[in-house]
């Protein structure tokens, strides 16, 4: 049922820039057009008898009866594709990216099958961002629903909060583990399971399915003489994980550890890393939009081969839905410390504009989104989209352009939340939520002036450009 195909980054708090948490992913579909949109879902008290349902598989459940405020950035046709809400931050600062697409092999699966009725992507945001006061809390909470309802899909989960990331892969039927990410760690995770030795005496940095020890010895499933490897364990790797999805775990080591020595198509690239370079938000959207630049295996090079161009799947795709950076800042003002830094174009040529997330309203070009592309309706989803379709119909030409742009931007959205976080740091309660949710009208407004010059721009650049000319004498 799960049409994702993602790479996700998980980021701890020393090993970033500023202190902070971040949790990242790009959201590939099956197809390159599967509108989305960004709204804010509000929190409710005392509601009883709400239900979720499954268009997809015809799961069905009922919430509890309160829930926190979250944002969500769901599928447009929800009717047919069912809800995906994907990614967001709810008002207790935790945050939820879901979900990397997982695949276990048919050893484990042939003991603990997949639950077709079972709780899948499209609604495992709306079961559990609601109800979670922390990221342990989270793994805690989704490990209880895939206890009760089972698991359609191998699916991996992001959670986070201002002190603590977490990754847990569900990889059967019903079992999984989980595993924190140190502080001064980060980790790159590509549609294939990555959590390598489980410590089972180490319960504050794992937690796990119950059972699943005695599942594993039960069934001979340890394919090592020493150790659990979970990777090794529950994990596949073929020819499709050599091509598909290794590659892009190695070149975000290769863009944050340049030094160290790997293979691309390795089955044994390390989950955890350390670096000396402090990870920002710039180098997490460097590596969600990136296509192996620089390397011989860039579509857009001149490097290698015509097959070695061609060899492995990139990371930014047009299929990218969007992208998203989930920052929980332990070190800003009470109240501004979630902010969702959201790409709805291509990755590698659009800008992630920052939303603080406690907020009670999106601007209608991201909450509102058309299924197909309308230039009388104001849509943000729809407007990255043509700026990113127009800079890759000329890449050469309009790279360096694209570059100074989103720089240009990414120095004025730091700016915007250096103002905003002083301005925040005076207000509380509803008078700061409606300041934070101004303040997102307002970078919204900048940024849709930006990309509107830019698109315009191109567009007119893109006459000189092109096949049908010729040489004419100016008086003719």
């Amino acid at each position: 049922m799960s049409l994702s195909a993602c790479t996700s980054i998980l980021v701890g708090k020393a090993a970033s820039l500023d202190g902070t948490t971040m949790i990242a992913r790009n959201d590939d579909t099956f197809l390159p057009l599967t509108p989305q949109r960004f709204y804010m879902h509000p929190g409710w008290k005392g509601k009883k008898g709400q239900t979720v349902a499954s268009p997809l598989n015809g799961f069905t459940a009922e919430l509890p009866e309160n829930g926190y405020r979250y944002n969500a950035v769901p599928n447009v046709d929800r009717e047919h594709l069912g809800d995906y809400e994907e990614s967001g931050i709810n008002e207790k600062n935790v945050a939820m990216s879901a979900t990397e697409s997982t695949y276990g092999n048919e050893r484990a699966l042939a003991h603990d099958s997949l639950v077709k009725d079972g709780l899948d992507e499209d609604l495992i945001v709306n079961m559990t961002l609601p109800f979670i006061e922390s990221a342990r809390h989270g793994v805690e909470y989704l490990g209880q629903l895939i206890k009760q309802y089972g698991s359609p899909a191998g699916n991996s989960v992001l959670f986070s909060d201002r002190d603590n990331v977490w990754y847990m892969e569900i990889v059967t039927g019903h079992h999984w583990v989980a595993q924190r990410i140190p502080d001064d760690a980060y980790a790159v995770a590509a549609n294939q399971v990555a959590i390598q030795q489980v410590d089972f005496d180490d319960t504050d940095n794992f937690a796990w399915s119950e059972g699943i020890r005695e599942f594993v010895e039960e069934h001979h499933l340890n394919t090592d003489k020493e150790g659990w490897n979970f990777r090794h364990i529950f994990g596949t790797m073929n020819e499709k994980d050599r091509h598909y999805n290794t590659p892009r775990v190695w070149y975000g080591h290769h863009i944050l550890n340049p030094e160290v020595d790997e293979e691309p198509e390795s089955a044994e690239l390390p989950f955890i890393m350390r670096t000396s370079h402090k990870i920002s938000v710039e180098d997490i959207a460097q590596i969600l939009g990136s296509h192996y630049n620089e390397t011989k295996y860039d579509p857009f090079g001149h490097e290698g081969s015509e097959h070695d161009r061609l060899r492995y799947r990139p990371i930014g795709l047009n299929r990218t839905q969007n992208s998203h950076v989930l920052q929980v800042r332990g070190n800003a003002p009470a109240g501004a410390e979630g902010v969702m830094w959201l790409c709805l174009g291509y990755p590698t040529f659009s800008p992630y504009v920052p939303f603080y997330t406690n907020a009670n309203d999106t601007d209608p070009s991201y909450s509102s989104t058309p299924l197909k592309l309308d230039t009388d309706v104001d849509s943000a989803y729809w407007m990255y989209r043509t700026l990113s379709t127009i800079t890759e119909s000329h890449y050469s030409k309009f790279i360096q352009q694209n570059r100074d742009y989103l720089t240009a931007l990414y120095r004025r959205f730091r700016e915007h939340v250096a103002e905003t976080d002083t301005a925040a740091s005076e207000l509380s309660g509803k008078e700061l939520t409606k300041a934070l949710t101004e303040a997102n009208y307002a970078i919204v407004a900048e940024t849709k002036a930006a990309t509107k010059a830019q698109i315009n721009e191109m567009l007119m650049e893109s006459i000189n450009l092109s096949q049908l000319t010729f040489n004419m004498d100016k008086n003719l």
